[in-house]
């Protein structure tokens, strides 16, 4: 199991949700629905060990991460963690391939260059930043996520900014990743179109994380 999560609650100065229970078994995808302010990506990072929930337990890779050494948890998130945001958060004065780097060489992975080119940005890697597109950025973040080759991979609204056919070669690039290992995928997105191509799908609503039917019209 790569995350096991029990009856995590969470409030700020009001109650978000309580009392979810979550799973993610290896070469799974889950995707978690929600109307804006539901707490969708609060519990992302309760799950991703960024922030800690108000009441529950939650393991990953069968770690406590909530009790746990400091030093423990630097290593969990460098070399067993992947968050990709909405946002790209690159290094503006960098080119896309240094970029790419700074995650590889922390985790002491391999250049992927198959990678590139399976999310079409092989010829532009070489550019700086800020002469890439918004959707360019967006796939270089993924890259330098994907390139370190973490077990679980939590991503934020990963194609919002994107156009339909740039975010579906997205999230084919990130289904065929943790198909091809002991990894998962936990996916929050209010595109369901794009939620419809995970194995499961869950729907945060009224402080409770239910389980949904996926609507196979792809």
């Amino acid at each position: 199991m790569l995350i096991e999560a029990l009856n995590i609650a969470h409030s700020f100065d009001y109650e978000l949700y309580n009392s979810i229970d979550f799973n993610l078994k290896n070469n799974q995808s889950i995707a978690i629905l929600g109307r804006s302010g539901s707490g969708k990506s609060t519990l992302l990072y309760n799950l991703s060990s960024f922030l800690k929930p108000s009441h529950g337990d939650i393991k990953l890779l069968n770690q406590d991460i909530y009790n746990i050494s400091e030093s423990d948890l630097i290593k969990l998130r460098r070399y067993n963690i992947g968050m990709i945001f909405q946002s790209h958060y690159l290094f503006k004065g960098m080119n896309g391939i240094n970029n790419i780097d700074i995650a590889r060489i922390l985790s002491n992975t391999p250049q992927d260059k198959k990678l590139l080119e399976k999310l079409e940005i092989e010829r532009v890697v070489s550019q700086k930043v800020s002469d890439l597109s918004g959707g360019q950025q967006q796939r270089v973040s993924i890259a330098r996520v994907l390139n370190k080759q973490p077990n679980i991979i939590f991503a934020d609204e990963p194609t919002g900014n994107l156009d339909k056919t740039t975010a579906r070669l997205v999230m084919k690039v990130l289904l065929e990743y943790i198909s091809s290992g002991e990894r998962g995928l936990v996916l929050v997105t209010h595109d369901e179109e794009i939620a419809n191509m995970c194995d499961k799908i869950y729907r945060l609503e009224d402080k409770k994380l239910n389980e949904i039917k996926i609507s196979k019209f792809l």
